[in-house]
């Protein structure tokens, strides 16, 4: 299979990418331009397994200027990962950034792929389409953003669908929750809380720390992502892909003090607009589709994430 990964040095990408060439007649095409809040170095790190692999070529391009008619002409499956991250940082001047890498991508790359006879088209969503909303959320939920970032996605959601209607794209739509591990954005909670209590700086917590998470472990999410390559019973679907355990923000903080054997100085400050108060997956469709199965505990799952944590910044932990 020829497959095409977008957003392939970011946290997701290059872990898909590793687990897709697991099968030996998996060839992949990743593409990356190293935009948002990770740092090239670090996404040049994320790519060290993959550059050297026989099975993988990379393009450092922006899909919004590269030649996509050329790039996509022996392509089978493209997973669509690529895009611009974050809640906090999509209002005001930022938001035209989501609008190019979130909307205005996923359009030029839809109609590159209108006319081939590609098998499946994947795209990576988030739960941040959902809002807020109470209990399990399940698929047939209406969708009601809090954030410019969650409406960029709902949008990228909305043109695929279109896309399938008019022109018969395989379309299927992962909707993903709070995905953590190794290799995760430096702007997101974990990432942050863990390298500021190894480097002894205080943690910002944003409200008073009750909000609760689906939180998702990376190979959980890579298992379940990978899963869908040549299902055909999920074309057309959207599916949610949540984790093992639910917890809260102060619970983590909990569990980072005792897995690291230190101490959090915690600071609380003014709650974030745009991000809901709980986010809980059912994932009943994924289980009956995917036969997806979540098995990394939060524990182990941190610990991981600690020791990655550990090696990325062992210059600065004392």
């Amino acid at each position: 299979m020829n497959i095409l990964v977008t957003g392939a040095a970011g946290f997701i990408g290059s872990h898909l990418c590793e687990k897709l060439l697991e099968e030996e007649n998996n060839t992949i095409i990743g593409i990356d331009c190293f935009i948002g809040p990770t740092s090239t170095a670090i996404k040049k790190c994320n790519l060290e397994k993959l550059i050297s692999h026989p099975r993988f070529t990379f393009i450092s391009k922006d899909l919004l200027s590269i030649d996509l008619h050329e790039l996509l002409k022996e392509i089978d499956v493209v997973y669509h990962l690529a895009g611009m991250p974050g809640v906090r940082t999509s209002w005001g001047r930022n938001f035209q950034e989501y609008v190019d890498n979130n909307i205005s991508s996923t359009q030029w790359l839809l109609e590159a792929c209108k006319d081939l006879p590609l098998k499946q088209f994947i795209f990576a969503s988030t739960s941040s389409v959902y809002g807020e909303k109470e209990g399990k959320v399940s698929e047939e939920i209406e969708p009601a953003p809090l954030s410019p970032y969650g409406i960029t996605k709902l949008t990228a959601e909305h043109l695929c669908k279109v896309y399938k209607t008019s022109f018969e794209i395989p379309i299927v739509i992962l909707r993903y929750f709070t995905v953590y591990g190794p290799r995760q954005r430096p702007d997101m909670a974990f990432h942050r809380f863990i390298k500021q209590i190894l480097t002894n700086q205080p943690i910002t917590i944003f409200g008073d720390g009750t909000q609760t998470r689906d939180f998702t472990y990376i190979s959980d999410c890579v298992s379940g992502t990978a899963a869908v390559l040549g299902n055909t019973n999920t074309i057309g679907k959207t599916i949610n892909i949540g984790g093992k355990e639910r917890a809260s923000i102060n619970d983590i903080i909990d569990l980072l003090e005792l897995l690291t054997g230190k101490k959090a100085k915690r600071h609380y400050t003014k709650t974030v607009i745009g991000e809901p108060k709980h986010t809980w997956a059912d994932i009943s469709a994924a289980e009956h589709d995917l036969n997806y199965a979540p098995t990394i505990a939060l524990k182990e799952g941190l610990q991981r994430e600690i020791d990655y944590i550990r090696s990325v910044y062992q210059d600065e932990i004392s």
